[in-house]
């Protein structure tokens, strides 16, 4: 399926090794709707080559959003 820019593509998460389909070619990023704070972003480009799927960036961010609420309390 083509879009605007070019054709959706079948990827493979370089943390869980899961497959999605990244449109970030085609121009219909999903990751266009979630927000990585500047932190969690450097430490995604340091770990990891490529896209992560969504699960997987939703679970890092909740689990960042937890480690900043423990370090708030503390």
């Amino acid at each position: 399926m083509s879009s605007r820019h070019g054709p959706m593509l079948d990827a493979r998460c370089p943390r869980c090794c899961g497959g999605f389909e990244c449109g970030a070619q085609a121009g219909d990023c999903a990751c266009n709707g979630i927000h990585l704070t500047d932190s969690l972003r450097t430490q995604l480009a340091a770990r990891y080559s490529g896209c992560l799927c969504l699960p997987c960036l939703r679970e890092l961010i909740d689990a960042e959003a937890q480690r900043r609420g423990q370090d708030a309390r503390q």
